[in-house]
């Protein structure tokens, strides 16, 4: 970790910008909520005692030079510059496309959290930059676990123990380690593997998983969830199956499908003419997972899910190529409308 701070504050040091709002866009990079030095002070917890200190030391270092350089960088602009810049939210979806107009993943996004939230399910986020435990073997991925395979993982060349997040799950360990039962939440996020891109597939993709631990917390809740759900995504006259599948961190597992929308369940090329889409997957929490982040498996136990966003709004809207999502196309995105 000492490593990762030294090349972050020669990077720090080496930042220019040619305008207000690259000043913002540095501080958002490094200093906001998920950028850079937060997430070192989020892996900060995992650093052994003996070099705590020092580490600790070199963390606040580090975030007091990044101050100090965004304080440098402004003081190179007017007055009349930053003050306008003050008004300027570079976190505002665009809304130069028409009245109304939205990304469709934040349309869906935005319909899938509003649907949980109205059965007591919060939403809670993390790093996209994770370490092995998070990502991997705190979900009951051993070292050799052919479900490492499955996933295409981008790992950091100086250092195999970091990596960007395969799943949203990470966020789960990291709640079930700070937060005591009854856990009811939502993680949704960014996620990244080494796919190639194509019309079904990309290196980059969002995701929405969900988790629910109590005690007498049992399948039929898990089901009657994820029905509540499928109603009120797609319509009231929507069916759900559940199949067998096979997860390292639940037990038993299973994939859920839904009635095609699109044919009404009777079959076209959508469905494959089976009448049925996949959409997420799910099961009842592994003890194991429960045990390694401190919670008593003997008392608790849970459900959790996992859905693609995009796979939700190509079904939503049918959207047939997920490169539309990401080609920022003007004539694609505002056939959308939506309110946040």
């Amino acid at each position: 970790m000492i490593e990762r701070i030294n090349r972050l504050v020669a990077e720090v040091e080496s930042l220019k910008a040619a305008s207000l709002v690259e000043v913002e866009e540095i501080r958002l990079k490094y200093l906001s909520k998920k950028g850079l030095v937060s997430v070192l002070f989020d892996d900060f917890k995992s650093v052994p005692a003996d070099t705590k200190r020092e580490v600790g030391l070199l963390l606040n270092d580090l975030k007091n030079k990044a101050h100090q350089k965004i304080d440098e960088l402004k003081s190179g602009f007017d007055q009349d510059e930053t003050a306008s810049l003050a008004k300027l939210d570079l976190t505002r979806p665009a809304e130069n496309l028409q009245p109304g107009s939205r990304h469709p993943l934040s349309i869906v996004r935005k319909q899938i959290i509003d649907i949980f939230g109205r059965i007591g399910f919060t939403v809670a986020d993390g790093p996209e930059i994770e370490d092995d435990w998070h990502n991997f073997s705190a979900l009951n991925f051993t070292p050799d676990h052919p479900a490492r395979d499955m996933q295409d993982t981008f790992f950091i060349a100086t250092n195999p123990d970091i990596l960007l997040r395969t799943h949203t799950s990470s966020v789960q360990i990291r709640t079930m380690e700070t937060t005591k039962p009854p856990i009811r939440m939502i993680f949704p996020g960014r996620v990244f593997r080494n796919e190639a891109i194509s019309a079904r597939a990309h290196c980059i993709f969002h995701q929405v998983e969900g988790l629910y631990i109590d005690k007498n917390v049992s399948f039929a809740d898990l089901k009657q969830t994820l029905m509540y759900f499928a109603k009120e995504m797609f319509g009231e006259s929507t069916k759900i199956r559940l199949r067998p599948s096979y997860f390292p961190f639940t037990e038993p597992s299973g994939e859920m499908d839904v009635s095609c929308n699109i044919c009404g369940g009777v079959g076209c090329n959508i469905c494959k003419y089976t009448g049925w889409v996949e959409i997420l997957g799910c099961g009842m929490v592994d003890p194991n997972a429960l045990e390694n982040c401190g919670i008593d498996s003997q008392t608790y136990t849970g459900f959790a899910f996992g859905m693609g966003i995009e796979r939700i709004t190509m079904l939503k809207y049918q959207i047939k190529d997920l490169r539309l999502f990401f080609e920022n196309d003007v004539r694609f995105l505002k056939q959308f409308t939506g309110a946040f």
